[in-house]
């Protein structure tokens, strides 16, 4: 199954932000999308997730598709505690106890299992991102769509927070569409990178990873050679 976009075009006023944006994203994948800061990555997440409207082209596949989102700050509600921020994405998906059961098994998995019971403010940034991760995967979704979901953290907490990010995608293996600007984190998470050029955004690039992710160790020579293309695209030297 694939979820599609057809010659999508989206502006704003007179400014033309996507042009004829072709896309399409293979189940249980997780896809990159990179380019330069203003270029219409979030405003095409949006339109993926139904969230924003479109001037023209297609948006096939998605019919009745749950998404999930994870954004670049964690949005916890500072109020309840790690167990019931993550369960709060299951209000009215299932009950309550069956929401904590699940919750709970996630926690564990990214390394939060003792911290269940704390309030956001009694836990690192770190782990707040860990959580806010863990609740994106709580909801029941087929698309799961992050927006600079690990920018706010140091490089070990970032390769840390992967980590568990892609222990968690293992185990559920949502389609996941990502939004970056830094070009080791594609390489890191990515099945799939695709490369926005400036407004109005084209496809640069559009091109597989298949470096086993075992062997995608930051800096490591595996890495290089995707790095190298990425790198090149991003600094407008293809």
């Amino acid at each position: 199954m694939a979820y599609e976009l057809s010659l999508v075009c989206k502006a704003f006023g007179e400014v033309e932000v996507l042009k004829r944006i072709d896309l399409a994203f293979v189940e249980g994948t997780i896809s990159v999308i990179l380019g330069p800061s203003g270029c219409g990555k979030t405003t095409l997440l949006n339109i993926i997730a139904g969230l924003l409207p479109f001037d023209s082209g297609e948006r096939r596949g998605f019919a009745g598709t749950r998404f999930s989102y994870a954004f670049q700050e964690p949005r916890l509600l500072p109020w309840l505690s790690a167990r019931e921020n993550a369960a709060f994405a299951l209000s009215g998906v299932m009950g309550r106890e069956m929401a904590l059961a699940r919750v709970d098994v996630l926690l564990k998995a990214a390394g939060l299992g003792d911290s269940g019971d704390k309030r956001p403010a009694e836990l690192s940034g770190g782990m707040r991102q860990r959580l806010s991760i863990v609740r994106a995967f709580a909801f029941p979704a087929q698309v799961l769509l992050l927006d600079e979901a690990f920018i706010a953290v140091d490089l070990k907490t970032k390769i840390d927070l992967m980590d568990v990010f892609l222990d968690l995608w293992r185990r559920e293996k949502p389609t996941v569409i990502c939004v970056t600007h830094d070009v080791e984190e594609a390489v890191y998470l990515a099945d799939r990178a695709i490369v926005l050029s400036p407004r109005p955004s084209t496809i640069l690039d559009d091109f597989r990873i298949d470096t086993a992710r075992e062997g995608r160790a930051l800096g490591s020579e595996a890495a290089m050679e995707a790095e190298g293309r990425l790198y090149s695209l991003v600094m407008g030297k293809p």
